[in-house]
């Protein structure tokens, strides 16, 4: 089938990102060289469900490098960059995936990438496998396994596995520690005040920043708006994380409670309605809300809407509401992925490694075919260092190396 994309003329502008990417990504560069020598993808097909931006698109390139042939969709409505996808196109990838597309055709994006019985499913928040697992199934069989990219996937394929219902390996990618510990946290905490600032204009420091949840993404977050001058409130439900933000200098309170103080609200957690109705009603006049996680259900936007007696799109990306009371308060980006859907995403050099991940797990699906038993698979630790031990290199730094003496020392009981 043909690529379906909004406009193939603007590739050139695409080519000028990833080339842009290409630059500031030397492990996937790395991998681009030894995967065009060695062909592990050769003959398969590899089905492709990430937000479409210039990172994700060179990894399309890495991969198809490597013999693969390309099947590629958006994993979100508002995060696909059409110039990119049209770049893609232009490579010789197909591509189904446009900006602002429809939850209906959001749909026909990933059934038209599934359609071809991909052998590699490469995902990011679960939507490829959910199809794969129930409009698709005759197709499983043709499927080696898959790597996820995200925390909200994860809980997915996890709660999959649980029920019995997970019928191929899937590399857990988020998990790994070059991906959560850089990507989650120092990739989102900038990328989502990137997006936010970008959007509305307006000065942070001095303001009563919410941050929900305080996971490697809510670290994150909450530590560049204090750099950024906040003061910063954390909402959690773990006792243990909750002790965690308070002892990293934050204040912790209920939701409802810090509702009736913030300005900025960013949700990063993976469950909805973090931010509901009650907490909407005692807000401050002209909070602004915004979801860092992956599905648009953190701010309860529908029961904004339901509650507002008004409703006006205040700036590009920023629709006011307006409360009984008078109050205006103000959601981003439609309470979708603010960093991607109002910004360029995280970092090319974070991506560099999480993206390295994926393509090394790819590979490592394809040498293990038919030896993983389990459903779950954890990033190979030797990878996962590997990925570690090249960055550290392309970024000029040295580290000491165990003697034999300390090895057996550490390692080997007297």
């Amino acid at each position: 089938m043909a690529s379906e994309i909004k406009d193939f003329t603007l590739a050139e502008s695409g080519e000028q990102k990833i080339e842009w990417v290409k630059r500031n990504c030397p492990l996937l560069h790395m991998l681009e060289e030894e995967f065009t020598a060695s062909k592990p993808f050769a003959d398969l097909k590899i089905a492709l469900s990430v937000h479409l931006e210039a990172k994700t698109a060179y990894l399309c390139k890495v991969l198809a490098a490597g013999g693969a042939s390309m099947y590629v969709t958006g994993s979100n409505p508002l995060s696909t960059q059409d110039d990119v996808a049209a770049a893609l196109v232009k490579a010789g990838l197909e591509v189904h995936a446009w900006y602002g597309c429809t939850p209906e055709e959001y749909e026909s994006h990933i059934d038209h990438v599934l359609e071809h019985r991909c052998n590699i499913i490469i995902d990011d928040g679960g939507d490829l496998i959910h199809a794969l697992h129930t409009r698709f199934r005759d197709f499983i069989p043709d499927v080696i396994g898959g790597c996820e990219e995200t925390t909200t996937g994860i809980i997915r394929l996890k709660a999959m596995d649980k029920a019995g219902a997970l019928e191929f390996p899937m590399v857990l990618v988020n998990d790994a520690d070059c991906k959560h510990l850089f990507d989650n946290r120092y990739g989102t905490g900038q990328s989502v005040w990137d997006g936010i600032n970008r959007t509305t204009n307006l000065i942070v420091a001095g303001k009563q920043v919410v941050v929900a949840g305080y996971g490697w993404c809510g670290k994150g977050v909450a530590m560049r708006a204090k750099g950024l001058g906040a003061q910063v409130i954390v909402t959690e439900i773990d006792p243990v994380k909750a002790i965690e933000a308070v002892m990293d200098g934050f204040e912790v309170m209920p939701m409802n409670d810090a509702a009736q103080v913030g300005d900025f609200f960013i949700t990063v957690t993976g469950c909805n309605k973090v931010i509901s109705k009650n907490d909407f009603m005692v807000m401050k006049e002209g909070a602004i809300l915004c979801n860092a996680g992956h599905f648009d259900v953190e701010v309860d936007v529908a029961g904004l809407k339901e509650i507002a007696v008004e409703k006006r799109e205040m700036r590009k990306n920023i629709m006011g509401y307006k409360l009984l009371n008078g109050t205006w308060i103000h959601v981003l980006a439609e309470g979708r992925l603010v960093n991607l859907a109002a910004g360029d995403g995280h970092p090319a050099e974070i991506m560099d490694m999480s993206f390295a991940i994926q393509a090394l797990s790819a590979k490592y699906l394809v040498e293990n075919k038919g030896k993983l038993k389990e459903k779950l698979i954890a990033v190979p630790y030797e990878v996962d260092r590997e990925v570690a031990a090249k960055k550290l290199s392309f970024l000029g730094k040295k580290i000491d190396v165990l003697s034999k003496e300390q090895d057996d020392y550490l390692h080997h009981s007297v």
